[in-house]
């Protein structure tokens, strides 16, 4: 392991003055990635920045009736928030099956979004990986891929995004917020995440330097109805191979509005919008969502051993979605 500095920041200005300052610095929330990843060799920051005494560690009701979660929130305190339970059930769902109970009381909000792939190549640096040391190529193409990705994916990797909470955050069109030395400033969580494209080492937009601060969910009175599911090739504590978070609004027996992500299928949180706009004025009923979902798939790309992820996430889809519509009919 590289010998690394260590601060602690009292402030955001402080904290964002400091990874100005060093491009190696890293922000230490949680560490309960970024240390795993020092003690392989994969991160070897210069610096540890420690937010956790940061006053970013609420939950409160926005004026335009969401909520906005500071970064330092840890995933326990998320999860058992009571707005949060009410008013956005899926996100609640999804960070509890993210992770082991000691792992939440640890991990943070922040550190949730900035989470790199579990991908074997990547972890490992005796191997090339195009995320870890670009230009080297993507072993996983004609190696062991059975969790790569089957949407949005490229020549250059085929990695997926190991967040639960993210998937649940990208259903519900999550902002983030975030400061610079510049000022503050804003991304949709649509925005948040790029393209894996020719360029899989740029994860995210955020600016250099940059700290996130928070979490804005905007009022969706649709997640209120909503469910997260999460397959998983082990019961205990384990890494999605799939997963959805839903919302179902019904009337009339016509869906008139929903919201769908997926988990597990690509290098970000995946919006299903080709699904919601087949869904949106359809019948609610299992031949719409069948319908839905294979519209969605349509895109997929599969590889030898990961074409499972197709029919495993068209059946996630229509059986979350079914549930939904089932509890609104009662």
């Amino acid at each position: 392991m590289r010998e690394f500095g260590y601060r602690r920041a009292r402030d955001v200005a402080g904290a964002v003055t400091l990874l100005e300052a060093d491009p190696d610095a890293r922000v230490l929330g949680g560490g309960t990635n970024l240390v795993d990843l020092m003690k392989t060799g994969v991160e070897r920051p210069a610096q540890l920045v420690d937010v956790r005494e940061l006053p970013l560690q609420h939950i409160e009701s926005t004026s335009g009736g969401g909520l906005r979660i500071g970064a330092t929130v840890t995933n326990s305190d998320l999860a058992a928030h009571p707005e949060v339970r009410r008013r956005y059930p899926a996100l609640a769902q999804a960070v509890l099956a993210g992770a082991s109970g000691q792992l939440r009381n640890m991990a943070t909000l922040g550190g949730n979004l900035l989470q790199r792939t579990r991908c074997g190549y990547f972890a490992d640096v005796a191997q090339p990986c195009n995320k870890r040391s670009p230009g080297t190529g993507c072993p996983a193409i004609a190696g062991e891929h059975r969790n790569a990705a089957i949407l949005g994916a490229s020549d250059h990797c085929v990695a997926v995004h190991p967040s639960d909470m993210g998937v649940a955050l990208t259903a519900f069109d999550a902002v983030v917020s975030y400061e610079t030395t510049g000022g503050p400033g804003e991304l949709p969580i649509a925005d948040f995440y790029l393209p894996v494209g020719g360029t899989p080492h740029r994860e995210t937009a955020l600016p250099p330097g940059a700290l996130i601060t928070g979490v804005t969910l905007p009022a969706a009175p649709v997640a209120a109805a909503s469910r997260y599911r999460k397959v998983r090739e082990r019961a205990s504590y384990a890494f999605a191979i799939g997963s959805v978070a839903a919302a179902l609004e019904v009337e009339a027996g016509v869906v008139r509005d929903v919201r769908v992500a997926l988990g597990a299928v690509a290098s970000r949180p995946w919006r299903a919008r080709e699904a919601e706009r087949v869904l949106t004025g359809a019948p609610a009923g299992a031949r719409s969502f069948a319908a839905a979902a294979d519209a969605e798939l349509a895109a997929a790309r599969t590889l030898p051993h990961n074409g499972y992820k197709v029919a495993l996430i068209r059946n996630l889809m229509v059986a979350v979605l079914t549930e939904l519509a089932e509890e609104d009919a009662r």
